[in-house]
């Protein structure tokens, strides 16, 4: 697990995030699986306290949130690194009162991937 890319822990202690144990429970996959997706950038994850751990704002019901994916793609095709693209998904937009992570669950995500690509070009 040394090699896994992770992000700088810029997470506030009140962000709930999940082990990858539970990551992958909650997919119904290995947690090979969640290492790979986690390389291929469909999730970020951060070290505390010696654990792997990935936000709990990247899950609904079904899965990974249906526009996560899609999120991390225009951002990383932006330039953003990790790091900044974790940061940047739990930065409050003040207009719209909420961070990114929390409004692709919201009728913002739109707007979010919108504010996506206008940022990163």
């Amino acid at each position: 697990m040394g090699s896994l890319p992770l992000s700088a822990d810029c997470l506030s202690d009140d962000v709930e995030t999940l082990p990858l144990s539970e990551v992958s429970n909650r997919l119904g996959v290995s947690v090979g699986r969640v290492n790979a997706l986690i390389t291929d950038r469909q999730l970020l994850a951060v070290r505390r306290g010696g654990l792997v751990l990935v936000p709990e704002l990247f899950f609904d019901d079904h899965g990974i949130a249906k526009h996560l994916p899609g999120l991390l793609s225009v951002l990383h095709d932006g330039g953003f690194d990790r790091d900044e693209t974790l940061a940047w998904l739990f930065t409050e937009q003040s207009d719209l009162g909420l961070t990114p992570a929390e409004a692709i669950h919201s009728h913002s995500a739109r707007e979010v991937i919108r504010r996506a690509q206008a940022e990163a070009f």
